[in-house]
């Protein structure tokens, strides 16, 4: 791994882009209608690894402002299709905007940053919010790094882990709720959902 980037990870997006993006994923439901009602009407929202574009999909008919993004070509390109729109091929370290967006959607994504790399990436997403901005993020929940049977890597947090990846001074709010799910691999998975408020 180098700067916060899996090539792994990486590859098994570019390769299995269509398979992941024609799953038939939903909008993630009554997460995502929480963070935007936390929005302001017409706000302008950052989407980090959106994969097949799904949320982006849904924030856009509520009419915000979306910039969806993702690290591997192969999903934007298949995110394109789904929204008629650009979406732009930007890693996780590439982030360099500053106050520039009510809100930053990063479901299932920074899951893949590597430990140590995760608190200067969330340093960029603080700088790249507008005062009193929202930022939500999910994990897998866990006590150490590894991969799964994929070889994806993830870094599997456990919450006290993430307080202090996140700075909790940085924030005005941080809430993490804990949940049991799946993912790509259908095995049974501990979630953390992270939202963050940022200093008004």
């Amino acid at each position: 791994m180098r700067d916060g980037k899996d090539a792994n990870t990486l590859d098994f997006y570019a390769s299995e882009a269509e398979a992941y993006a024609s799953r038939g994923q939903e909008a993630s439901g009554a997460r995502l209608q929480s963070f935007m009602s936390l929005l302001p009407p017409g706000g302008r929202v950052l989407e980090l690894g959106c994969g097949a574009g799904q949320d982006s999909e849904a924030l856009l008919a509520q009419g915000f402002d979306v910039i969806p993004t993702d690290g591997s070509p192969e999903l934007a390109a298949q995110a394109e299709r789904r929204l008629g729109r650009p979406v732009a091929v930007l890693l996780f370290e590439e982030l360099a905007e500053h106050e520039a967006f009510d809100g930053i959607w990063a479901n299932a994504c920074l899951l893949h940053v590597p430990r140590a790399a995760l608190p200067a990436m969330i340093a960029r997403v603080h700088a790249a919010l507008k005062p009193a901005g929202v930022f939500y993020a999910s994990f897998k929940a866990g006590e150490q790094d590894g991969r799964d049977r994929f070889g994806r890597y993830f870094n599997y947090p456990s919450p006290e882990w993430l307080r202090g990846a996140y700075g909790a001074g940085r924030w005005s709010r941080l809430d993490i709720d804990e949940e049991t799910g799946s993912g790509y691999d259908r095995e049974p998975t501990d979630w953390l959902h992270v939202t963050a408020f940022k200093m008004p």
